[in-house]
């Protein structure tokens, strides 16, 4: 007799060649539900409906499938335990070989804007957790898959191991299916519970050669049921991806998010050494790379357009950690072969991120909103006697757009829409300024100063205009806003208040 798969799936990606491969490579018969029948249907190939085989019709309008003994019989019975299958026989079961099935989407319908609660309750899948847990509980005598990212895997295996699946791939894919449905209970407990409580679960995606350091061990994890962001990104070419790169990637693609124009930055150790706006994506990788050539050496690059030859003939002129871009032209993916270990990546959104940010600290972890905030100048307040001109203002956005995304405490000099000097981290703001100002040197003249917390005094913003900076941007709210006002005035400066602190720790 013919071995029986059931197919009952959501995300439909790969699933008609999946089941082509199993009726006329493995001799499988196929039983399926709802859209996944009648997609297996089209496709030309012989399915018997759920409804069909239990006996039972769908009802509750769909609510109820595959909730049958005829399907769990089948899913969970022992080939090795004698009463298992003399139940199978009086019932008239078929085991179950292979279950294929992956969950309402959730997780999606949530993040949709304007969606009401009654919606979100109808994509809560009953059915396939039921369906999932229980074969991957009886993984010794059957196989479960809940990613298409497995399809290929499994029919390698049974190509391998005339037409069965090892217990080690099983096992593993049982895991697989474990995780799969822990995480999604987790993201309806989150929607359902709101601020009350927070859950925080990932499936393992890869362990990491090691964490910031060689003695710290490290794994990615996968949030979510569904590949985004990190997780869903193709990698061109390039060594595995390290801790670090992957911290440093999220770095660059926050700022890159904050721009629309071509735009490029280059991260050391989740700062920006090197950031820059041009008329073309290869002009602002030039800008952002002469920005700071010396830390440029090792760093990590987003571009927010698609790379092209003359972009990719710049990037292999020095040694480079990673890239990232929303794409690649064919030319230049050939010319950055020629850098093999460069680590290419393509995320074709880089604007999309978590709306959390999580820390963990010493018996639990701190959950915060992202600082996700848009800067707008028509709401700044310009608090100097002197007004900033278009072209002074353009680039005071710039200039706040990175400092926001710059450790604190962060000071940041531009001029042209480029990165001229960057203090960051330091444990007082004058320290700051004057490594941003040291590292600009000359150029400072007629550039601007962006500024993630107030001045406290007045003495950084004579420090500013002693080295020839013409405007200043910081968010205001010190005790003595009225000394920096009085001294920018005095100078012949520029300031500006947005009202908004950027403070990132």
């Amino acid at each position: 007799m013919a071995r029986l798969a059931l197919l009952s799936v959501s995300n439909k990606n790969g699933l008609i060649d999946l089941a082509r491969s199993l009726v006329e490579e493995f001799d499988f018969d196929l039983i399926s539900s709802g859209g996944t029948a009648q997609a297996l249907k089209d496709a030309g190939l012989a399915v018997t409906k759920v409804a069909d085989y239990t006996g039972s019709p769908e009802i509750l309008g769909g609510r109820v499938k595959t909730l049958h003994p005829r399907i769990h019989g089948g899913i969970l019975a022992r080939r090795d335990v004698p009463q298992d299958i003399t139940d199978l026989e009086n019932n008239q079961i078929r085991p179950i070989d292979l279950v294929v099935v992956n969950l309402y989407p959730f997780e999606e319908t949530i993040a949709k804007p304007g969606v009401t609660l009654s919606q979100a309750v109808e994509q809560i899948d009953i059915g396939g957790p039921a369906m999932l847990r229980a074969s991957s509980k009886n993984f010794a005598h059957l196989a479960v898959l809940c990613d298409p990212a497995q399809y290929d895997e499994y029919l390698e295996e049974l190509r391998q191991n005339n037409g069965e699946a090892s217990l080690e791939f099983r096992q593993k894919a049982a895991l697989k299916g474990f995780s799969h449905t822990a995480s999604y209970d987790q993201a309806i407990a989150s929607y359902l519970a709101g601020i009350q409580q927070y859950t925080l679960s990932g499936t393992q995606l890869q362990s990491l050669r090691y964490g910031e350091n060689p003695h710290q061990p490290a794994t990615w994890y996968q949030t979510g049921t569904t590949p985004t962001g990190w997780t869903a990104a193709t990698i061109l070419q390039g060594k595995e991806l390290s801790y670090n790169n992957l911290v440093d990637l999220e770095a660059a693609r926050r700022i890159i998010a904050e721009f629309d124009t071509p735009a490029v930055t280059i991260i050391k150790h989740t700062n920006p050494c090197g950031t820059a706006l041009g008329s073309s994506i290869s002009e602002a990788y030039q800008k952002a790379f002469n920005a700071d050539s010396v830390s440029a050496f090792g760093g990590i690059v987003a571009l927010n357009r698609p790379i092209d030859a003359a972009t990719a003939s710049e990037l292999t002129k020095t040694f480079l950690e990673c890239v990232v871009a929303p794409s690649c032209d064919p030319e230049a993916e050939e010319i950055l072969g020629k850098k093999s270990n460069v680590r290419v990546l393509i995320l074709p959104d880089l604007s999309i991120g978590s709306k959390d940010t999580v820390k963990a600290i010493a018996g639990g972890f701190l959950v915060q909103a992202s600082d996700d905030v848009i800067a707008d100048a028509s709401q700044w307040q310009v608090v100097t006697e002197r007004q900033p001109t278009d072209s002074e203002l353009a680039e005071l956005l710039f200039a706040w757009k990175v400092c926001k995304h710059v450790k604190s405490n962060a000071i940041v000099v531009t001029s042209d829409r480029t990165t001229l000097g960057v203090g960051a981290g330091q444990m007082n703001r004058v320290g700051s300024v004057k490594i941003a100002l040291e590292q600009a040197g000359e150029k400072a003249k007629s550039a601007i100063l962006a500024s993630d917390g107030f001045f406290p005094f007045d003495d950084s913003v004579r420090t500013a205009a002693a080295a020839g900076i013409t405007a200043i941007v910081q968010p205001g709210g010190s005790l003595r806003d009225k000394d920096s006002i009085k001294a920018a005035n005095e100078l012949g400066l520029v300031m500006v208040l947005t009202g908004v602190r950027h403070f990132l720790h």
